[in-house]
């Protein structure tokens, strides 16, 4: 059997099964078939569920909408965990329900920053300056175009006979 290496990302097996308890879990919270009063006070995305290789554990991202008291709400879900991974296995034929962590999704705080920082002066006036030397460029370019262009031979019909 040809083992991956670590560097390798996940196999299609565990985004195909991860991409199931992510909608079984997804729907179990929408659903409000968990009692627990953090649960049902707030709507909670399932952004990513990402596997083990094994399938026995699973890494589920969460966030509440609005992003109000994460922390309670990842809190909540640790508490009831035992109780979600009875719902997602009755949603998900696996041999084995898969063990499941909770984690606050930080990729929406990823992009923000992200996206801060491109806006920024100092990345404006790098992102501003290659442009215009681009245009510069561009520009001293173009009387060379007209001159290849215009040494080039026509087409004409007397090249086609022999």
């Amino acid at each position: 059997m040809k083992k991956t290496t670590p560097t390798a990302g996940p196999s299609q097996r565990q985004l195909r099964v991860g991409e199931l308890v992510r909608h079984a879990l997804a729907d179990v919270l929408a659903r409000g078939h968990i009692a627990d009063d953090v649960l049902a006070r707030h709507v909670i995305t399932v952004p990513e569920v990402r596997m083990s290789p094994d399938l026995r554990l699973a890494t589920c991202y969460v966030m509440p909408l609005g992003g109000k008291d994460e922390t309670a709400v990842v809190a909540a879900l640790e508490r009831n965990k035992k109780a979600l991974r009875t719902e997602v296995a009755h949603r998900v034929n696996l041999r084995y329900a898969p063990e499941l962590r909770f984690r606050r999704d930080e990729t929406f705080d990823e992009a923000n920053r992200i996206d801060r920082l491109l806006h920024s002066d100092r990345v404006r006036l790098d992102l501003d300056r290659p442009q215009a030397e681009a245009d510069d460029e561009a520009q001293e370019a173009e009387p060379q175009e007209a001159k290849l262009q215009d040494a080039k031979p026509q087409d004409d019909e007397s090249h086609d006979k022999p």
